[in-house]
């Protein structure tokens, strides 16, 4: 099989060395605090109240998979229920599910819910940043879906058309994903964060028909003006025909210019008498194949073009359903609010498609956790009565370094559920979270998965299972998954190794958009027949897995993928910069910072203002969430004899470690001489 080039560096005895400090670290800490049982309470109250069944429920996934979804599945919407012996074709790398079924994903997130005491239950209460709520019953966010579904159907959407979606977090981003999933167009939401040019490569990618935005959205204080941001992007992207725009700043903190024929407010276009088609289709919507593509959710690679990770219906919606349930324990008593954007893969998964499937009562808010103070997050749990917080290790290392204050001046009692997603968290912020925030008598689930894997794929469920601080867990259902060497050999107990997972899972990535050859190399050329995850682990003897991160090109920046190539890309399109390189180093609050090295054009002089123009430029090409946390000028990059830049040797002068790996291909040890002079 052909190798990924961006991981050629990372052979075994690589990973092992990049497990072991991470290594003696959990296992001293696994000395000092040991095991975190579920409480007896929660146990008895939870879906899966044992070790014993979460091992026979996972067994069964494996074994007889066929019954397993069908039995999972009962409470879901199929207009078609899918055939038997549709699980025989289940194949790496280009696997499809449910084969013969038919259904609305709306649905499942709506309709079902109107027959049954949901009906009037909250299915989203929302907070925005300067202090206004608003909550929606299922009722109400069904109305609100069926209407923006007509008003798109007499704009001409269609089955199979895209639509970006350029959206904070409000309700309409909720109401815009689900509208497009009952008319069958695949959407494709654009963090907020991003900027103008970034935008414009992802419509033009997935070739959207309409963008959903908004006039502006509120961030500490200050208003990101997302439709002027749009414009810059639409005035290079050809096949936008419609823009419809949710009025959430008004006139005085962001102008909004409409352009007559082409742009259009949210509520005037509601406001419009439906066509009696497009009624029809919005009252009773049109059932779809189960592979019928969902959603386009753009991702960082090792190159500098975003992947276009495609989603498809029936497999995605069992996964995020089942998941939501037992990972969360959902109960109708609860009030579940997940920290993420929807502009990420969490917030598709675990705000809306997820949670909504399961009858839950979401809370989504629109600010930062710091704004006004570091008390925000706290208080809105006791003034919501919050019951499970579902949040980020960076924002929990950044609630510690703020002080256990904050949290401690607020009455945390309505909590009953912690959860953690992103990226590794570490032991001391797991002990801070358990103590602090849940008060020692919250279980933690901490996460792992993809915006690949659509939905969550290693964790302990909160009633079953006991927890390691920093470890992941165990797999959730239909989940096959193992450490290995660079052959596919399996690692022993507690040896590092690629973390990789052996058979499909229903909510697995189909493709990248328009890129076939890419999703196989990426994913599926490390190891013959298999999903190679990009992340390196280990495994140890109670079979918990400890993720260590991400093992080539691309970094996990305070729960942001981001591609080095990216940003190498945007600061070499810099008029002073000649070449550059883009790599991560550890960080106590974000899990990795990044750095860059700079090789500026000749006659460039480097100095402070220059450093500051780089940034704001990586602030323009890619967004803020990008920005370097350190920017290094040199003179030259160390290189291989045949050009490659050696970002293993970078990584180690980034960090302030000695080099252990082979320097006998650098063509100059003068350049890396320099570097560690520099660093001094």
């Amino acid at each position: 099989m052909a190798r990924n080039r961006a991981h050629e560096s990372w052979n075994a005895p690589t990973i092992r060395l990049l497990c072991r400090a991470m290594t003696d670290s959990i296992e001293s800490h696994q000395k000092e605090v040991g095991r975190f049982p579920p409480p007896p309470a929660f146990s008895a109250a939870a879906r899966i109240a044992s070790h014993a069944a979460y091992a026979e429920k996972h067994a069964k996934s494996l074994e007889d998979p066929e019954s397993f979804w069908r039995e999972e599945t009962q409470d879901l919407v199929f207009r078609t229920r899918f055939r038997e012996g549709a699980f025989e074709e289940w194949k790496l790398p280009h696997a499809k599910f449910f084969g013969g079924a038919t259904l609305n994903v709306s649905e499942s997130c709506l309709d079902r819910h109107l027959t049954t005491s949901a009906r009037t239950r909250a299915a989203i209460v929302w907070e925005g940043e300067p202090g206004d709520t608003r909550t929606l019953t299922y009722f109400e966010l069904h109305r609100e879906v069926v209407r923006l579904s007509a008003a798109l159907a007499d704009l001409g959407v269609r089955a199979g058309d895209r639509v970006a979606i350029y959206m904070g977090m409000v309700p309409e981003a909720a109401i815009a994903m689900l509208a497009c999933a009952r008319l069958g167009a695949t959407h494709s939401v654009i963090f907020g964060g991003f900027s103008s040019e970034a935008l414009r490569d992802r419509i033009n990618d997935c070739s959207a028909k309409v963008l959903l935005t908004q006039d502006g959205a509120w961030r500490r204080g200050h208003v990101i003006p997302l439709k002027q941001m749009a414009d810059i992007a639409l005035e290079k992207t050809p096949t936008i025909e419609h823009v419809v725009v949710v009025k959430r700043v008004g006139t005085s903190h962001a102008v909004a210019k409409m352009h007559e024929g082409r742009d259009v407010w949210w509520e005037d276009l509601l406001a419009r008498t439906p066509s009696p088609g497009a009624r029809e289709l919005a009252t009773t919507p049109p059932a779809f194949d189960a592979e019928h593509p969902l959603f386009i959710l753009y991702t960082s690679g090792s190159t500098g073009k975003p992947k276009g990770v495609l989603h498809t219906s029936a497999g995605y919606l069992a996964s995020v359903h089942v998941t939501s349930k037992y990972v969360f324990d959902l109960k109708e008593s609860d009030l579940y609010w997940c920290t993420a954007d929807v502009g990420w893969v969490t917030g598709h998964s675990y705000i809306v498609y997820g949670p909504l499937s399961c009858g839950a009562s979401c809370f989504m808010y629109e600010g930062a956790p710091n704004a006004p103070d570091w008390g925000r997050f706290w208080s809105l749990i006791e003034k919501h009565g919050v019951t499970i917080l579902y949040t980020a290790p960076t924002a929990i290392r950044a609630f510690i370094r703020a002080g256990d204050g904050w949290p401690q001046k607020h009455n945390l009692q309505s909590l009953r559920l912690l959860g953690s997603v992103g990226e590794p968290i570490n032991p001391e912020a797991w002990l801070w979270y358990h103590r602090v925030v849940g008060a020692g008598r919250c279980p933690i689930v901490d996460t792992w998965w993809q915006t690949e894997t659509g939905s969550i794929l290693l964790t302990t469920l909160p009633g079953a299972c006991f927890s390691k601080p920093g470890a992941t867990g165990l797999p959730m259902f239909g989940v096959d998954i193992a450490v290995v060497k660079d052959h596919g050999e399996e690692c022993k107990p507690n040896e590092g190794g690629k973390l990789v997972i052996r058979r499909p899972w229903p909510s697995m990535a189909r493709t990248l958009w328009n890129d076939g050859p890419r999703f196989h190399e990426a994913y599926f050329s490390q190891i013959e027949g298999v999903y190679f995850t990009g992340d390196g682990a280990r495994r140890d003897e109670d079979g918990y897995f400890w993720v260590v991160g991400r093992i080539d090109d691309v970094l996990n920046v305070a729960g942001h993928r981001i591609g080095t190539a990216e940003i190498e890309s945007a600061l070499v399109s810099h008029g002073s910069v000649a070449e550059a390189a883009a790599v991560g180093r550890p960080d106590a609050l974000k899990g990795q910072a990044l750095v860059v090295f700079v090789t500026l054009k000749t006659g460039i002089t480097s100095d402070r203002t220059l450093k500051e123009s780089l940034a704001h430029h990586i602030d323009k090409e890619i967004g803020k969430f990008a920005r370097p946390d350190e920017i290094r000028f040199t003179d030259a990059l160390p290189k291989t004899r045949s050009g490659k830049i050696m970002r293993r040797l970078l990584k180690e002068v980034a960090s302030g470690t000695e080099s252990r790996g082979d320097t006998s291909t650098l063509e100059d040890l003068s350049v890396l001489a320099k570097l560690r002079a520099d660093d001094e």
